[in-house]
């Protein structure tokens, strides 16, 4: 487990985590010696490696679910009571803080559609979008847009550029468009951005006849589903002082992130603790 962790952290620091010598290690390496890892117990090595895969956001729900569905059977209290002797103690992401939307474009807006509506039941019935902003060096910025289906929490798409032009959220929604089976009436729902409101996403919600739906004025709280998507995603990225050297480089870490972590393998109280991509795949098993 050392050596696949060694390839996204240092092994001096692994060492120190899971209390193993350079010499044992190394001995264990060469096929000279397997009764070095046999002196830990394996659930504390279990749930410290649970833990640093997840950027040490889980607490012990979520890591005896993960243990679970890898065939280890370990009570809930016995991991909380693991998890305090060895102070694994999880990262609370930040409090959902408000933004606005700078909405003095003067296009007509739609209305929210959501407003009293239950959480869908299947894939494709409503997806949210939101935009954010992303620091780079140089006092520089980068923008990104996701789309996320609110029945699974997926990222169904997502786009990043160095400017906020229409482009940024139509070009993600078309492709996700091309790649799902979305039916007609489907709701796509967002703030007020003048981004949403452009010919070409008139043009193709038009095509894909589909119900657009937008937050109320001033409200953030309306579309506190991507809201609360980016402050998880800041949080466990653990984002640079000083930002990301360049646009390239973030487009590689939102890509382990999103598709490599996010949608594939973080699991969600919300979704009988599945991660978005399994949810979706349970849904679609259970009703052919």
């Amino acid at each position: 487990m050392i050596y696949s962790l060694s390839r996204t952290h240092k092994i001096n620091y692994l060492f120190s985590l899971f209390e193993v010598s350079r010499t044992a290690y190394y001995r264990y390496r060469q096929g000279k010696s397997h009764n070095a890892d046999k002196k830990f117990n394996r659930p504390k090595h279990e749930i410290r490696k649970e833990f640093i895969q997840n950027f040490k956001r889980y607490g012990s729900r979520r890591i005896r679910e993960s243990l679970k569905q890898r065939g280890i059977k370990i009570g809930r209290r016995k991991v909380a009571e693991i998890m305090r002797k060895e102070g694994l103690r999880a990262i609370q992401p930040p409090k959902f803080v408000p933004r606005t939307t700078d909405s003095k474009h003067g296009k007509r807006v739609s209305p929210n559609l959501l407003l009293g509506q239950p959480k869908p039941t299947k894939p494709n019935c409503v997806w949210v979008s939101d935009i954010t902003y992303m620091p780079l060096r140089g006092g520089k910025w980068a923008y990104l847009c996701v789309w996320i289906d609110l029945f699974s929490r997926q990222v169904i798409s997502w786009q990043l550029d160095d400017n906020m032009q229409e482009c940024l959220v139509r070009e993600p929604l078309e492709r996700a468009l091309l790649r799902r089976r979305v039916k007609p009436g489907m709701i796509i729902h967002s703030d007020r951005g003048g981004q949403y409101l452009s010919h070409r996403m008139k043009k193709l919600i038009k095509t894909f006849k589909l119900k657009q739906s937008m937050s109320r004025a001033d409200d953030p709280y309306d579309n506190a589903w991507a809201e609360s998507f980016w402050g998880r995603m800041k949080a466990e990225l653990d984002m640079p002082k000083g930002g990301y050297e360049s646009l390239e480089r973030l487009k590689t870490v939102l890509f382990e992130y999103i598709d490599g972590y996010y949608n594939t393998r973080r699991l969600h109280s919300s979704l009988n603790y599945l991660n978005p991509a399994a949810f979706e795949a349970e849904y679609y098993r259970q009703t052919g």
